[in-house]
């Protein structure tokens, strides 16, 4: 019971002060219909809820299988085995990721369905399969992080100059879409495993780190080569972003009317993880009855909380999300929405639940050198400030998502030479933590709706990008973090030989 009650407050304070935010708006500079404002409540309840219940299915039956999977793979000793097993994984675990759903929706939605959320969610899932496996050779093979990150993204960079604005904002908004609540303690699973595969287990603490980082490089290379079967010219004539219940009256009908369909989805994204336990049950796990039902168990928590969360994201959560950036967008100070951007920002990245998962194992496994309000407080920084950016790209035109990306990306591969091994890793990884379910949902409708709102702006282009700016600034600012941790250790050793 009480690891329920310490869940749903983790979850509650991540939750809240958006809900908080929102209501200061709806009373002072944005008043909103009734219907709709009771709605997003209803909505943030079963979000806060569903996260719940998911969380508690991830932690009973999806972070052990990762765990199991992992070692058993490395015990296996056979590298063929272990590269198809992260392929097949990697695969199904990103399919089932609640951020990356609600992004092949939002894709779905905005485009008018001219790019499906399907095709979205299975090639974001192939390239994360894919680079996960490559995450194993890296291990194995005992090559530096920075050399794979460096050569992955020169792939990218190549593959950006053949491929359009609108699908390079959606390829790096699904990288950090689809590391997430779920792939997290998954992959951060799978990498303790996986480690042991090494035969000098002295540089196991580093392995711990930097796969979640090479796994999300897939989808970013998985949606590139999306746009080559897709014509950009069919999205020019593409309607505004609207609300799919506004004007709706009820309150109630908007959830009844999605759920079958957000009920086969949860199953359809949850079910191959079953497969997979019953697979490896008979393969390789032979669990005793009682622990193979617990992981059963857990299986179904993240199914049901899936459905809930989703069922509250789509019907009354991210609604309010579009009408706030819409209607800040429309006001004559632009300052409104720059500043509530970067406390959105800031406060979101402070509750998300996978951040804390990732900063209380970068605690552990650093024995505290590493403090988790370091960590937090680097993340928020840059969280706030990636928001901020992305209002001031809608705000002017001109300004291109690859003027953001490429020298941030230049800057934060430059640091990787001169931060230790072990936060270069953890910078990456916490670049694909930092785009949680919160940021995902609410904050993408926010700059959607800013977007669709903003004379001279194109939701198809300035409308995505937010969730790569999220996911880039981190890096930044965790590796200048470590840049510091390094100077003190430097500092203490001179004082000691002093």
């Amino acid at each position: 019971m009480n690891v329920i009650f310490t869940k749903f407050k983790d979850v509650l304070f991540s939750v809240l002060p958006i809900t908080v935010i929102v209501l200061i708006l709806n009373f002072t500079i944005i008043p909103m219909e009734t219907t709709m404002v009771i709605r997003f409540l209803i909505g943030s309840l079963f979000v806060t809820v569903g996260l719940t219940i998911f969380l508690m299915g991830v932690d009973i039956g999806i972070t052990p299988l990762g765990s199991l999977t992992g070692s058993s793979l490395a015990k296996t000793n056979k590298l063929w085995i272990v590269l198809i097993g992260g392929l097949i994984l990697g695969f199904f675990i990103s399919i089932a990721e609640p951020g990356l759903l609600v992004l092949a929706d939002q894709v779905d939605t905005v485009t008018g369905g001219k790019i499906s959320g399907m095709s979205i969610l299975v090639l974001v899932s192939i390239g994360l399969g894919i680079m996960l496996a490559l995450g194993f050779l890296r291990v194995f093979f005992n090559i530096a992080l920075n050399k794979v990150l460096i050569i992955v993204y020169l792939l990218i960079l190549v593959l950006s100059m053949f491929t359009s604005p609108e699908f390079i904002a959606i390829a790096f908004d699904a990288s950090g879409a689809t590391t997430g609540v779920l792939a997290v303690p998954f992959i951060l699973a799978l990498a303790v495993g996986i480690s042991k595969l090494k035969k000098d287990s002295g540089a196991s603490e580093e392995d711990s780190f930097g796969l979640i980082a090479i796994s999300s490089t897939g989808a970013i290379i998985g949606v590139m080569f999306l746009n080559i079967f897709t014509k950009t010219e069919e999205f020019k004539d593409i309607p505004g972003l609207g609300s799919g219940f506004a004007d709706n009256g009820s309150i109630f009908q908007p959830f009844i009317s999605i759920s079958m369909d957000y009920l086969k989805e949860s199953f359809m994204a949850i079910l191959p993880l079953a497969v997979i336990l019953l697979v490896m049950q008979v393969l390789l796990f032979k669990l005793k009855r009682k622990q193979l039902r617990k992981m059963f168990t857990g299986i179904i928590f993240t199914f049901v909380g899936l459905f809930i969360f989703l069922l509250g994201v789509n019907a009354g959560f991210m609604d309010v999300g579009t009408k706030l950036g819409n209607d800040l967008a429309l006001k004559d100070n632009k300052a409104y929405i720059i500043i509530i951007g970067f406390v959105l920002g800031v406060v979101t990245i402070l509750a998300e639940p996978a951040v804390h998962v990732l900063t209380l194992q970068i605690e552990d496994v650093t024995s505290g050198y590493v403090k988790r309000k370091a960590v937090l407080g680097s993340l928020a920084i840059g969280v706030g400030i990636a928001i901020s950016l992305s209002v001031i790209r809608i705000l002017i035109p001109a300004l291109q998502l690859w003027h953001y990306l490429l020298p941030g990306f230049a800057i934060c591969l430059l640091l990787t030479f001169i931060t230790s091994k072990l936060f270069v890793g953890i910078a990456f990884d916490a670049g694909g933590v930092a785009t949680g379910p919160v940021t995902a949902t609410f904050i993408l409708a926010f700059i959607t709706g800013a977007a669709n709102a903003f004379e001279g702006a194109d939701v198809m282009i300035e409308g995505f990008g937010m969730i790569a700016m999220v996911a880039m600034l981190p890096i930044i600012t965790l590796q200048i973090l470590g840049l510091i941790f390094k100077m003190k250790t430097k500092r203490k050793v001179v004082e000691i030989d002093e």
